[in-house]
């Protein structure tokens, strides 16, 4: 089974406010990580330049295109929050200004649920005791937002992580000076983008395999890409 039914499992899941965006945040950065330096690699080698330029260029990448995509998490992911706090500010006003106004709203949304009678009322009367709990409500009803706060500082963290230690893979072969190193690039940079799409899987209702190469795919493509463009200005 996913999880436990007992009590104080239910209990503890729904209490737990966790940060849930970890996963994508990793995926992202690592993803893209893998595709941008690797698209470099390609792009020298079907250029015919040193592998000097390819760790110099790499390494570039890796921290300025890490920095930037963290830097633009960030920013995305606080423009979220700001806007969940604005949001929250206004159904507070609203709840001092009009509140028979807003516990009608109540009402509505959960005679859409089914909830009639006494119960209804009930239930109306519950949630609205509380404005914290009233607000909540309204925030995942009307707006389609989940209460559990995003964190832009977090966020970033894991995207420039991610994107450093997966952007690094396409370049071991070469920093380390292997006899066949884009042969080696290729090797460990499929390997690389298989295990993100396997890893993913788990939180998806895709086969690993399928998302495994779902993945490869996608990094092949750009790969490709890169590396016809680069032999276009072979010498």
């Amino acid at each position: 089974m996913e999880h436990g039914h007992s009590v104080d499992e239910i209990k503890s899941r729904i209490l737990d406010k966790s940060n849930r965006t970890d996963l994508r945040d990793f995926v992202y950065g690592s993803i893209d990580g893998t595709i941008t330096t690797f698209a470099i690699v390609a792009g020298v080698e079907g250029a015919n330049l040193s592998p000097t330029i390819i760790i110099a260029l790499g390494i570039a990448n890796v921290l300025a295109d890490g920095f930037s995509m963290a830097a633009s998490n960030y920013s995305g992911t606080k423009t979220e929050l700001d806007d969940m706090h604005r949001l929250r500010q206004i159904e507070k006003r609203h709840i001092k200004l009009y509140p028979d106004g807003e516990r009608e709203e109540i009402r509505q949304i959960l005679k859409l649920k089914g909830l009639k009678g006494d119960v209804l009322e009930g239930a109306v009367d519950a949630i609205t005791s509380n404005h914290e709990r009233w607000i909540d409500l309204m925030m995942i009803e009307e707006y389609g937002i989940l209460p559990e706060k995003p964190e832009p500082l977090r966020a970033a963290i894991i995207t420039f992580f991610a994107f450093v230690v997966c952007g690094l893979i396409p370049l071991a072969s070469y920093i380390i000076g292997l006899g066949s190193p884009f042969v080696a690039a290729i090797v460990a940079t499929g390997a690389t983008f298989f295990g993100i799409g396997a890893l993913k899987s788990r939180w998806s209702l895709q086969h690993w395999l399928w998302s495994g190469f779902e993945t490869l795919l996608i990094g092949g493509v750009a790969a490709g890409l890169a590396y016809f463009v680069g032999a276009l200005f072979a010498a």
